[in-house]
């Protein structure tokens, strides 16, 4: 039985340097064993002002100054997360891997001038028809009390003989007036200065080739934070649960469009598909706390 991997690291680490181990470091594959369970620890975070402005914009958040984004503590631990994607317990690269749903929970909003402990665990892997599919689970703690937290489904896809793939259908929601938004193809370059999270595939056609696609994929976790962005006219202050599946890849330019409406039994429900309507990107769901 493999034993628990506990690191705790002095700061976060930069993703340009981690990227660099998981572009041009060498790992066989899955080995087929069960997953360690890995967690990171990071104590006394703290956040830029600038970059977050910066974050926001791009996402297409309204920054005061002070309160942020809900999904930008992910891009914090997310740093985390790409250190365990790096471990050497990890035998398999990262840009094997895809990743399936996010769910990010908001307790309270939480300010710039706070100091985060954030924790992220390898928690659970499982193999599925598609590949091993695992769940990190992150948490961010102000002091002792508990504001955000984020689970991420990752799968690592592998390859079976005779496996068909349906595409995925639209949620049956009303989508008489959606929203429509226009891509720039540089928006993963703009989202990479941001965030600090440049993969390869995010960034310019001529890098995006090298693996395997014509054109620059849009980060899905960008995708989720724009989708936000839109709703909170409704979500305000409030704390909340945001959940979404990553349905087709985005790839840029492109011209999106997104509709939400109430969900009597959560709150909200919302899908981000192509310029038509007719293709999802992302489908997702906000549930209020009472």
């Amino acid at each position: 039985m493999n034993k628990d991997i506990c690191v705790d690291l002095k700061a976060v680490p930069s993703l340009l340097s981690l990227y660099r181990k998981i572009f041009f470091g060498r790992k066989p594959g899955w080995d087929q064993q069960p997953l360690p369970r890995i967690c990171i620890t990071c104590r006394d975070v703290s956040v830029s002002a600038d970059k977050v402005r910066q974050y926001a914009k791009v996402c297409g958040f309204e920054f005061d100054g002070q309160h942020l984004p809900m999904t930008y503590l992910y891009v914090m631990a997310f740093r985390l997360h790409a250190s365990i994607f790096t471990h050497p317990a990890i035998t398999f690269p990262l840009l094997g891997m895809i990743h399936l749903k996010n769910s990010i929970t908001q307790y309270r909003q939480v300010t710039v001038n706070e100091s985060f402990h954030i924790d992220c665990c390898l928690q659970s892997s499982q193999i599925t028809d598609s590949g091993l599919e695992f769940e990190l689970a992150s948490k961010a703690f102000v002091g002792d009390e508990l504001v955000w937290e984020s689970l991420s489904t990752y799968l690592y896809r592998i390859d079976s003989v005779g496996r068909r793939v349906r595409p995925p259908k639209a949620t049956p929601m009303t989508w008489d007036a959606p929203l429509n938004w226009r891509l720039s193809e540089d928006l993963g370059r703009r989202y990479a200065k941001a965030s600090g999270d440049y993969n390869l595939i995010h960034l310019h056609p001529v890098l995006s080739k090298r693996f395997g696609f014509d054109r620059v994929l849009a980060h899905g976790m960008w995708s989720k934070a724009r989708s936000i962005a839109a709703l909170m006219p409704q979500i305000g202050d409030k704390a909340c649960t945001v959940d979404v599946e990553f349905k087709l890849p985005l790839f840029m330019p492109a011209e999106v469009s997104f509709g939400a409406e109430n969900d009597p039994e959560t709150g909200l429900i919302f899908e981000l598909r192509d310029g038509k309507g007719r293709r999802p990107h992302l489908s997702g769901r906000v549930s209020f706390h009472d």
